[in-house]
């Protein structure tokens, strides 16, 4: 099974990584909203989850998120927002778009592991 993460810090999409990798996952890392949609269109069958940053250059996490539930080869597939935005306004608007939980920046790698498996309804 393969996780995507989304993310312009290279130092982000290394921790998701390793956490990914512990948690027994193949992680696709892409660097901003462009190509992680390509890699998600490429793979859609075989990626599990999307961890998606909120603020990077060109596409913005809620337009990622908004074109990945717009496409019905991808709308099945759960997003976690992983962000430093913790306004109650992004969270809700990150909820409504369809992602299915919210992470705040910075996070530790249990914490991390812990909403990765929330978010794919295996988590407590």
């Amino acid at each position: 099974m393969k996780l995507l993460t989304i993310d312009d810090s290279k130092t982000i999409r290394r921790v998701i990584a390793g956490v990914g990798s512990v948690l027994g996952f193949e992680v696709l890392e892409a660097e901003n909203g462009a190509v992680g949609l390509e890699i998600l269109r490429e793979q859609t069958d075989e990626i599990k989850l999307v961890l998606l940053d909120w603020n990077m250059p060109g596409l913005n996490g809620l337009e990622v998120l908004q074109a990945i539930k717009a496409d019905p080869r991808t709308q099945q597939i759960p997003v976690m927002m992983v962000t430093t935005e913790g306004e109650r306004e992004y969270i809700i608007k990150a909820i409504q778009a369809g992602a299915v939980h919210y992470q705040t920046k910075p996070f530790s790698q249990e914490v991390m592991a812990a909403r990765i498996m929330e978010a794919l309804g295996a988590g407590g």
